[in-house]
Order: structure tokens, then C-alpha cells, then sequence
């Protein structure tokens, strides 16, 4: 049988670099079993992209990871009970539940869950239907609610006899209290439970949006909530269910180790979401804070200069700390990103941008960008035209430029003199490190190592 690394190199192969690969695989196979990630499955992903889904979680257990899967049945329970003529309201998001709902509510849950495991099983993959046993419970409200449950405690026990006999546990989100009484539990709830009680590496949303939507409705590839929670609760833009969802996920992360984290994703992206740098949807962590400083006094240069030199794999002139002051500098608190800006023409320019391959894999790259983006108006910088960054820096920039030798990005900018000034002075800037050759740095945007002159 291949090596797991053989596996996932054949598998990956168009998706990552073999760097990327290695380095998932280390971080993976460290994790226990029971412990890699529970996998959050919608019921409108059972109905529009079952096969989606059964191809993704086949492809886990095939490289010896076993998620573990819980689902709610939505769409299909609202289908079932119009076709049954019984009326089903909703409070503060959860159904209520009658007895006759929740008669149809169970058949509708058990025949999903067991769509899943046949499509499961078609593929080779060897999966275990759980539907009770897992979740103890008690009515929330009985009066407004009827037979929708909160959880009082999770039993881990059906979910590890499973994935120690090699399958997949798929959990239906039914809970049931200590005289019998089954209740209904919403899947998200289950899927917040469940994170809570076997912790594990990674909590999967799979959703039809594949991650949370900007003002544009873009997915946002990351979010450091340290950094980017206030910000983002501020916006009028985030409403509803995604408002809703990143404030329970800030919750949730008060009670998760620091190293976990979750991702909102598609079914067929969930091998690109947890296997490279650049993901398919929105990666969010706890993070760690950025500090901003005015000049290089109180930043530990020892640190930073470790951090450029170790990303350009080339060395700071002597003279970078005195040469030209910044005029800002932001760094993360574990020295893992940072971006020097210096003033240059009166307007910022984007001198160093380095960010470590471990930061890049938890979006603090990203987190970084945004905030510099935020408190600065006005930047333009430089990159080589074969650099595959710039397609993330045309993203970036409201302008561009380009030579033989680079391109010239800037936003914020005014008059076309202004731009012509800019664009003069970019290409006019000398090294400030030891070679004028082209340096390899880590791209931001890919995670791989790319071509970059310094800035």
C-alpha cells in the first residue's frame, strides 16, 4: 500500500507544492486520530453536492484521516413536512418542534445520513452511521421551542470505536435526554458541541457560500480575530447568519487550544482548504496582534532582521536600520509577518513585506495587509512582472505600471503627476539588500517560493 506521503504528493500534486505537502503532512499526522477535525455538513450540501462531498471525505480517509462528521437536514425536513401539510415556524433561528415535527424530523435525518454512507461506501470508504448515543440533552424551551434540545454533554465513546475501526463516525444532530425522549439539536449547536468536547485540530464548516462574504461578496481567505473581530462586527455589510456565525466562532475559540482553528469551505474544496497555503475559502484562527511602531526603537531588530533575511534568503545591508527611517513598521507579535514602510516623495512606500511560511498558512499575512491598508490611504511598491504574486498584488492596487524590469503598484493616488512621480522614484530606488539580484521570498498570497527583487 503507497506511504501516506506518496499518497498525498500523487493526490495534491496539482493543488500544492511539495513543501506545502511535506509540511501539512507533518502537521496532520502529529494530530491524534480522534482529534484531526469535526466536519460541520449542511443539509442543502447533502441535497446539491452529495457526490462533492463523498469524493472529499473518501480522499481523507484515504491519506489516514478521519473527521468527524456531523450534518443537520434543513432544505429536506421543510420539503417533507409541506408535503405532510404540517406548518413549522422558527424562533431566534431554531425550529420548533412538535411531535409531529419531530417524527418527520428523524425519519428525514436518518435517510440523510444514510445517503451519505452509501455514497460513502460506493467510493470504497468505509463509514459508520451514528444517529443516537452521542449527544445527552434537555429541552431549551419547552413552551416556545417544544422538542428542540440544548447539550448537556457529549459521549465520545461511538465516535472513537469508529475511527479506531478505520471509519468515518457521520453524526445526525439528534439528542435525547435521560428518560429516552429524543430531541431535535440544531447541526451548528452539534457541531459547536462536539469541537468543544473532542477539541480537535480543525473545525469545517462546508457551506454553498465556500467561506464568509466581503462587501462585494468575495470569500475573505483569512481572518486573524485578534486583529480583525471588532473591525469586522463594525461593518454594516456582515448581518445576519454570517454575523451571526463569526460571533459564535469567537466564542467558541475562548474555550479551543491556541492552535486550533476553523475553516468555512466548499465539499469540493475541502482537500485545498486544508492542504495549502492559499486555501479555497475562509481560514479563521484566534491570531495574535500586530503592533505598529514609528521608527525601529522598541522593535527587537534582531528579530525583524531574522525574519526579512530569512524570507528574501538574502542579507540586509549594513546601514538598513539607519539608512532610510520608516515611517511605520508593523509586526506581529511573534515576529512571523511584518511590513516596513518608508516616505518616500511625501507618500508611504511598501519597502519590506515578509511573512514566515507558518504565518502564511494561518492568514496573518493577509491580517497584516489589511490593517496597513487600513491606516495607510495612500502606498505604492514594486515587483518583478514574472512574480506570481503580482496576480495577488493586481488585486491589491488601483494602478500599475510595468517595465522589462518591474512593475509599479500604488492605490490611494491622486493626479497623474503624482503617479509619474511615484513611479520614477520606485524604479529609481536603490538595494537595501547585499545583492541587486532577484531574491526567492515566500508569496503571500500562493505560500510557495517566488522571484522578488527588494524593494
Amino acid at each position: 500500500m503507497d506511504s501516506l506521503q506518496e499518497v498525498l504528493t500523487n493526490l495534491l500534486s496539482n493543488l500544492a507544492s511539495r513543501k506545502e505537502i511535506d509540511q501539512y503532512l507533518r502537521e496532520f499526522t502529529n494530530v491524534e486520530s480522534t482529534k484531526f477535525a469535526v466536519i460541520k455538513v449542511g443539509g442543502g450540501i447533502l441535497r446539491d453536492d452529495l457526490d462533492e462531498l463523498a469524493s472529499s471525505l473518501a480522499f481523507l480517509q484515504r491519506v489516514g484521516l478521519f473527521p468527524i462528521v456531523v450534518h443537520g437536514a434543513g432544505p429536506q425536513l421543510n420539503e417533507a413536512l409541506e408535503n405532510e401539510s404540517i406548518e413549522s415556524a422558527t424562533i431566534g433561528g431554531l425550529r420548533v418542534t412538535s411531535p409531529e415535527v419531530l417524527h418527520i424530523a428523524r425519519k428525514v435525518l436518518h435517510r440523510e445520513n444514510l445517503r451519505l454512507v452509501e455514497a460513502l461506501e460506493k467510493l470504497n470508504t468505509r463509514a459508520r452511521p451514528i444517529t443516537t448515543g452521542v449527544f445527552d440533552a434537555s429541552p431549551i424551551d419547552p413552551d416556545s421551542l417544544g422538542l428542540v434540545g440544548k447539550i448537556d454533554h457529549v459521549h465520545p465513546e461511538p465516535l472513537e470505536a469508529a475511527i479506531r475501526a478505520k471509519q468515518l463516525p457521520i453524526v445526525a444532530c439528534l439528542g435525547e435526554t435521560r428518560s429516552g425522549q429524543i430531541l431535535n439539536i440544531n447541526a451548528d449547536v452539534a457541531a459547536r458541541a462536539l469541537a468543544l468536547a473532542m477539541r480537535p485540530y480543525k473545525l469545517i464548516f462546508l457551506t454553498p457560500t465556500g467561506g464568509l462574504l466581503d462587501e462585494h461578496d468575495q470569500v475573505m481567505p483569512a481572518i486573524n480575530l485578534v486583529e480583525d473581530y471588532e473591525r469586522l462586527m463594525a461593518q454594516p455589510w456582515l448581518q445576519g447568519g454570517m454575523a451571526l456565525k463569526l460571533r459564535e466562532i469567537n466564542e467558541l475559540f475562548k474555550e479551543l487550544p491556541l492552535n486550533s482553528s476553523v475553516s468555512i469551505t466548499k465539499p469540493d474544496q475541502l482537500a485545498r482548504e486544508l492542504f495549502t497555503h492559499r486555501g479555497s475559502g475562509t481560514l479563521i484562527r484566534r491570531g495574535e496582534s500586530i503592533d505598529v511602531h514609528t521608527t525601529f526603537e522598541g522593535i527587537d531588530t534582531d528579530r525583524l532582521q531574522s525574519l526579512i533575511e530569512d524570507s528574501f534568503s538574502r542579507s540586509l545591508r549594513a546601514d538598513y536600520f539607519t539608512r532610510r527611517p520608516p515611517t511605520k513598521v508593523y509586526v506581529t507579535k511573534s515576529y512571523s509577518a511584518a511590513a516596513v514602510l518608508t516616505l518616500e516623495q511625501g507618500l508611504p512606500y511598501l519597502d519590506k513585506f515578509a511573512v514566515t511560511a507558518e504565518a502564511q498558512g494561518a492568514g496573518l499575512g493577509a491580517s497584516l495587509w489589511n490593517r496597513m491598508r487600513q491606516e495607510t490611504p495612500q502606498l505604492f511598491w514594486r515587483a518583478r512582472p514574472d512574480n506570481p504574486v503580482c496576480s495577488w498584488y493586481f488585486r491589491q492596487a488601483e494602478g500599475t505600471h510595468r517595465t522589462p524590469d518591474w512593475v509599479v503598484f500604488w492605490y490611494g493616488l491622486g493626479s497623474r503627476d503624482q503617479m509619474t512621480q511615484c513611479i520614477d522614484h520606485a524604479l529609481s530606488l536603490e538595494p537595501s539588500l547585499e545583492y541587486e539580484h532577484e531574491y526567492a521570498i515566500p508569496n503571500i498570497a500562493t505560500g510557495e517560493s517566488v522571484l522578488l527583487a527588494e524593494g
